[in-house]
């Protein structure tokens, strides 16, 4: 049976960044209605920063010498190490249930916001896969930071998940939704790129709908 895992990250409660995962999410569900689905609001209900507890486990995990997820509760020992499990453990469960990762986040200061930070700290410990699980990102970006555009280069969103992904968990299969210039939305200095956006919003709303049926 297959499922889903729908993570938002924005700090608006009706930011476009929700409306394009949920575009994707609602397809997907449509497609799959037996599948499972869950969902997690990592602004509503912030995941905690990870502490000294998460570290220790994180080095009892180097010290075996490989990363055997299904392991990792009996490497919890000291008390900080089982807090820090008690925090990790529904997290990771949901991830490694899932076929398809869906995330929605916004772009905050040319990367992503801490509270998806955060959920991926957690989740994350050294040699540690999460092959061959599909990763979908819809994003909500102020400006243009696509290939081409000026400030292509500070584009630390994309960028990051995608290697994040490749790098840590050999996720090779990533795919990005974005719709850009959003700040044309409020900023009267920007209105006059108020088309382009509504273009590229409209396409990004059409890609997650179509993924969303395909997956």
């Amino acid at each position: 049976m297959p499922a889903l895992l729908h993570l938002d990250a924005s700090a608006r409660g009706n930011s476009l960044s929700r409306e394009l995962s949920s575009a994707f999410a609602d397809a997907w569900r449509a497609e799959h209605p037996e599948g499972d689905y869950v969902y997690r609001d990592l602004a509503a209900a912030p995941v905690p920063f990870i502490g000294e507890g998460w570290t220790e486990l994180c080095d009892a995990v180097l010290a075996q010498g490989n990363t055997d997820l299904d392991r990792l509760a009996e490497l919890a020992i000291s008390p900080a190490q089982r807090a820090a499990w008690a925090v990790v453990e529904p997290l990771l469960a949901e991830v490694r249930a899932a076929d398809v990762v869906l995330i929605g986040t916004p772009m905050y200061n040319y990367s992503i916001p801490a509270s998806l930070k955060s959920w991926l700290d957690q989740i994350t410990f050294p040699r540690m896969s999460l092959a061959p699980r599909r990763f979908v990102v819809a994003t909500a970006r102020g400006g243009a930071y696509s290939p081409g555009a000026p400030k292509a280069i500070y584009d630390y969103q994309e960028r990051y998940l995608r290697d994040f992904f490749a790098g840590h968990f050999a996720v090779e299969d990533t795919v990005f939704v974005n719709a850009e210039l959003v700040n044309s939305r409020h900023d009267p200095a920007l209105a006059h790129l108020r088309d382009k956006h509504d273009a590229s919003y409209a396409a990004a709303l059409e890609a997650a709908r179509r993924l969303g049926k395909e997956y």
